[in-house]
């Protein structure tokens, strides 16, 4: 019943189970069709010790998932890369399911993500718990892990960041690593709240050139003096980013957005004919459908003689494609590659699952999507390079 064994293997048993089943009472028409099922259960079987090892875990997880959905959540962000779902999907669905994640913080965020309780002004709702998944440092790409480790001890030891000079000085972080966390977001509140200004309301780009300014000819090796922690002069006027640049610049950074979902920013201008993966529900099986999102998995089992199967996501939710061997040949390049894809076909309901049956996809675009993204960055690299979070060792 394994399958790894051969067809043949299979079917040197046909004749000896007819024959017993008969022997037993069994109608051969009978014996036959559970023949059938035991032929095609073999090509996906395994044994019950592993089905009830899944069942177990199933359990588990789901459990987690529902009494202590923020920890489950933040063990599944630092164990990167595992499982079905990136992290960037991981944190769509639990931004869905009401949980609240924050953004890497140099003064908040440790080198792995971690739950804590967030301030909370007086007139926002109370999020699941009152609890909150802070992004860890190691999240940030290019950043190099001891001075993740550096910025993080340093902190627990002399006390927050006060500024970002205070932070270029003793951090332990080059200015390479500066600009990166810049552009993560991770020195927005520390720029803006040194400044006066309320938390969150410094933009990337001024964050980014004060970092370059702040890591200028700072020097972390043995045998060096330490930066002195001088003003970092104010930037200049600089046009804001905006939602789509920092999105941008959250999958460049991180791998993951937690901003407005992309597809929900591309809403406007994709036409009232697509559909949203919600909007699914209501639709008749059978019917003709166009929907889009960001690709989240393909697969292409050797079983399923050349189907491929894509999970999309958009802002309200996932929705099932299976692309048939034609339309995989005809449009390969898109199903194999493509961050973001528009697809047509038909809805099929199948036991209580909605699939959509390809028979048009295509890439979707969106104009002027790299224009903002800094050199070495764009929308769809970063779609589809999430990285492992730097893990500390014990």
């Amino acid at each position: 019943m394994s399958r790894k064994r051969s067809e043949a293997a299979i079917e040197e048993h046909h004749d000896r189970f007819l024959v017993g089943a008969v022997g037993n009472g069994v109608p051969l028409e009978t014996a036959e069709r559970v023949w059938g099922q035991i032929q095609g259960f073999s090509g996906f079987g395994f044994p019950k010790a592993h089905s009830a090892a899944f069942g177990l875990l199933a359990y588990q997880s789901a459990w987690l998932r529902i009494h202590y959905a923020p920890e489950f959540l933040c063990a599944l962000l630092n164990e990167q890369p595992m499982g079905f779902y990136p992290p960037d999907a991981l944190a769509h669905e639990a931004q869905r399911r009401g949980i609240r994640l924050a953004p890497p913080d140099a003064n908040r965020s440790r080198v792995l993500c971690h739950v804590e309780t967030p301030r909370r002004a007086p007139a926002e709702p109370e999020l699941r718990g009152g609890l909150a998944v802070r992004i860890g440092l190691g999240y940030v790409k290019g950043v190099r892990e001891e001075e993740v480790k550096a910025l993080v001890g340093e902190r627990e030891r002399g006390g927050p960041w006060r500024n970002l000079a205070d932070l270029a000085s003793r951090s332990g972080v080059g200015r390479d690593g500066l600009e990166r966390l810049a552009w993560a977001g991770a020195l927005d509140e520390l720029i803006a709240t040194a400044r006066g200004g309320a938390a969150g309301s410094a933009d990337r780009r001024r964050a980014l050139w004060e970092a370059g300014i702040a890591g200028a000819g700072v020097r972390h090796e043995p045998g060096t003096q330490m930066a002195l922690p001088l003003e970092v002069p104010a930037a200049p006027a600089l046009e804001p980013l905006g939602e789509w640049g920092e999105a941008i610049a959250d999958y460049g950074m991180t791998g993951m957005t937690l901003g407005e979902h992309p597809l929900a920013l591309m809403r406007a201008e994709l036409g009232r004919e697509l559909l949203r993966s919600s909007d699914l529900e209501r639709v008749e099986d059978g019917a003709t459908v166009e929907v889009a999102g960001m690709v989240v998995a393909r697969q292409r089992p050797e079983t399923a003689k050349g189907v491929v199967f894509m999970l999309l996501e958009d802002e309200r939710g996932t929705v099932n494609l299976i692309v048939p061997p034609p339309i995989y040949e005809r449009r390969r390049a898109e199903v194999r590659t493509s961050p973001l894809i528009r697809a047509k076909g038909s809805l099929e309901r199948r036991e209580g699952t909605t699939n959509v049956l390809v028979s048009e996809v295509v890439e979707l675009h969106r104009t002027q999507l790299d224009d903002v993204a800094p050199s070495g960055h764009s929308f769809g690299r970063g779609l589809q390079s999430p990285k492992r979070p730097t893990r500390a060792r014990a």
